[in-house]
């Protein structure tokens, strides 16, 4: 008799625990810097009025929140990585901007029903392992008739494709939804649906500007946590494997030509009315 295999049941407290461990690596802000530009493209995009009271979740080094403290918002800055918290600190400090920042679990808010007038998060929350525990806890601490606007990497854009092209060589946890699936309308819909309003979802791009290929890689390699700790479990030969494929990736969507590097990474802005 053949035996029945069980499907694969991911142990979200132990990948959360390793995404803190790879998240604090490295220096996020040296990459969540130079995106700043889509927090303020969010912030317009969500429409947000002063004195309105503003949560971002897994808000990384800041940027969505320091574009709504810009917009007079009430902000409250939240992630699990208390290191990529104080980098946000310091800016909203340097900057002159009164934000709150606060160490929380995007699936598990410390917050009360209602309590945000907005609720945001660029390229955060769609790292959680547990998506639908994500998005009922953004949807349970913003209010009736409030906002939630996302910016997240698409399947098929830049960025979901270097996830795929990371993952072909460190196999991702068992179990789990691939991030990149929050860059598609079908999953907001599903996940968000039952209690919007309304949803638009349009699709933007940002440039990532570096002085060639082997720079990019660099950067990523030293700061990024997700690479640097991907490198980490690889040895020198399958290092060199995933080197040449990322490579490969980045000239295939290089249209500066030869002498620099201009790659559009394509994401999903998703703003949603709740009921």
């Amino acid at each position: 008799m053949n035996a029945v295999l069980a499907p694969s049941v991911a142990d979200f407290a132990a990948i959360k625990q390793r995404q803190q461990l790879i998240w604090a690596s490295g220096n996020y802000a040296t990459i969540g810097t130079t995106l700043q530009i889509v927090g303020e493209t969010l912030a317009e995009a969500a429409d947000l009025r002063f004195g309105q009271a503003v949560l971002d979740v897994a808000a990384g080094n800041g940027n969505a929140s320091l574009a709504a403290a810009r917009r007079g918002a009430l902000v409250t800055s939240t992630d699990f990585v208390q290191e990529l918290l104080d980098k946000g600190r310091t800016r909203a400090q340097a900057e002159g901007l009164s934000v709150h920042f606060q160490r929380a679990d995007a699936e598990a808010l410390p917050f009360a029903d209602g309590s945000f007038d907005a609720v945001l998060s660029t390229f955060g929350v769609m790292f959680t392992p547990n998506h639908s525990r994500a998005a009922s806890e953004m949807l349970r601490t913003v209010r009736s008739g409030g906002c939630i606007a996302m910016a997240n990497w698409t399947p098929n854009g830049f960025i979901g494709r270097l996830f795929k092209t990371i993952g072909a060589h460190v196999p991702p946890p068992a179990g789990v939804q691939p991030a990149s699936a929050w860059g598609t309308e079908a999953h907001i819909v599903d996940l968000f649906g039952a209690q919007a309003a309304h949803i638009r979802c349009e699709r933007r791009v940002f440039n990532f500007r570096y002085r060639s290929a082997a720079h990019w890689l660099q950067v990523f390699r030293d700061w990024y946590g997700p690479m640097l700790k991907a490198f980490a479990t690889l040895d020198a030969i399958a290092a060199q494997a995933l080197t040449r494929d990322i490579t490969r990736l980045l000239d295939e969507h290089n249209v500066a030509g030869p002498d620099s590097l201009l790659v559009p990474g394509e994401y999903l802005e998703v703003v949603i009315a709740k009921q």
